[in-house]
């Protein structure tokens, strides 16, 4: 799993090629677009969310934040006040000025304005490869979210800097598996399973704790510690059968949705897989429920890929005969279920190219990389399963004129924005990260 190495082009002046989200917002609160959006305040700078407790307009805005998340603090008028032109001429400006000095990573997630920037372009863990892949760089710009910059500072050299242009932009997935909730939680299952760390006469302890790379460091951190292992969507059944051949069972945060479809994929009953919410004693379940499961599900989402609905999919079959759906594992069971394939972003992205003929593809994740994948692919239709514009809430609040303002601070010999995990957390968290390197289909 490689990152896409970008070649830096200016963007289309055609409006239908035009991949920008950012673009159709704005033509849809001027009325020039007949569009839908979810929140037309997406339109309008993420600095004027910035003070404001919440994740910001877009498919987050209506979960609940905790009180610990970063704050940004205010951008300087320069950056807020600058046009499209004048940031994307200081930020190149910038990237020359530095050279090597600074390798500046996108999410396939970010916006249009963001993606033209950055040296490479994948997934979270591709772009982390990509991070300690340039030990010659001074400073990695992560333009994603919180986690992912936290991976890639556990990921890259000591001495070099890891920077979140936004420190606002979260994730509200990784938000709701908190550490002390996942603390709590072991210990209610060791008051059930007897002594987690104890194997029975197969060899096998009572559970072992997989998360997600969507998850914090402090959760990483927790899978290291307890003979844990981190998983992406790529890779999340062979991570799997690695934590079965371990354990009788595996808790799996922070995405019941990932976890679901890929044990359902091996086999794995619905009824033997128990949601934990955390609110509740032994999350809800029984112990006998609990003795019995073979995968606890954390109480988790992806507020993107949850607006994806079977509807939705009937929808397009109807108004595109021979359509291929594709949908992201972290949609809805009955979302997958019904779509012709699931599969990782890279994998979208790579099914798309592999495509041998024009076809019209309907694609159930992120509106940004979906824009994108059209843009790219003229010769098919390719278009969002879900008709309204809405992107997600944390990977927008990335925005050029916080890139340009880190940027420039690094040729004037200041850091800004740097990402650093503790080194108690640090430590464990890798040794899960290994673990995921070493476990390879």
């Amino acid at each position: 799993m490689n990152p896409t190495r970008v070649t830096l082009l200016p963007r289309p002046t055609d409006p239908v090629l035009d991949p920008s989200v950012d673009h159709e917002l704005q033509a849809i609160v001027a009325g020039a677009s007949t569009a839908e959006t979810c929140a037309t305040d997406l339109a309008a700078g993420p600095w004027n969310f910035d003070v404001r407790p919440g994740y910001g307009p877009g498919s987050s805005m209506g979960d609940v934040i905790p009180t610990s998340a970063p704050r940004q603090g205010e951008l300087p008028r320069e950056y807020r006040e600058a046009s499209e032109e004048e940031l994307d001429g200081r930020i190149r400006a910038a990237k020359l000025a530095l050279g090597d000095r600074v390798v500046v990573l996108g999410h396939f997630y970010q916006r249009e304005e963001v993606v033209t920037h950055a040296d490479y372009v994948g997934d979270s863990f591709q772009l982390a490869g990509a991070a300690k892949a340039h030990p010659e760089a001074e400073a990695i710009v992560f333009c994603g979210v919180h986690f992912m910059a936290e991976t890639a500072d556990l990921l890259s050299r000591p001495e070099q800097a890891v920077i979140l242009p936004n420190l606002a932009a979260g994730c509200s997935m990784a938000d709701m598996a908190d550490i002390d909730q996942v603390e709590e939680c072991w210990e209610q299952l060791g008051e059930v399973y007897g002594d987690l760390d104890a194997p029975d006469a197969d060899g096998l302890v009572p559970v072992v704790p997989v998360t997600y790379m969507n998850s914090s460091a402090a959760i990483k951190g927790f899978v290291g510690r307890h003979g844990g292992i981190v998983c992406t969507s790529s890779n999340a059944r062979t991570v799997l059968e690695w934590a079965f051949a371990r354990g009788r069972r595996v808790l799996f945060f922070p995405d019941q949705h990932l976890g679901r479809n890929t044990a359902k994929a091996m086999g794995v009953p619905l009824e033997r897989m128990p949601l934990w919410n955390p609110r509740h004693p032994l999350g809800g379940s029984s112990a006998d429920g609990l003795r019995d499961a073979r995968v606890i599900l954390w109480h988790g989402f992806c507020s993107v890929h949850r607006r994806f609905t079977v509807d939705q999919i009937d929808r397009a079959r109807a108004e595109h005969p021979g359509v291929r759906v594709i949908v992201h594992p972290e949609c809805p069971m009955a979302v997958v279920d019904a779509a012709d394939e699931s599969g990782s972003t890279d994998y979208i992205r790579k099914a798309i190219e592999a495509a041998a003929g024009p076809t019209t593809f309907a694609i159930g994740t992120e509106i940004n990389l979906v824009r994108r994948l059209a843009a790219e692919h003229p010769q098919h239709e390719i278009f969002c399963l879900d008709p309204v514009v809405c992107p997600c809430s944390t990977m927008y609040r990335i925005h050029p004129g916080y890139l340009a303002w880190v940027l420039e601070g690094l040729v004037a010999g200041e850091v800004r924005n740097r990402i650093t995990v503790p080194a108690s957390v640090a430590e464990p968290a890798r040794v899960a990260l290994e673990r995921m390197l070493a476990a390879r289909p």
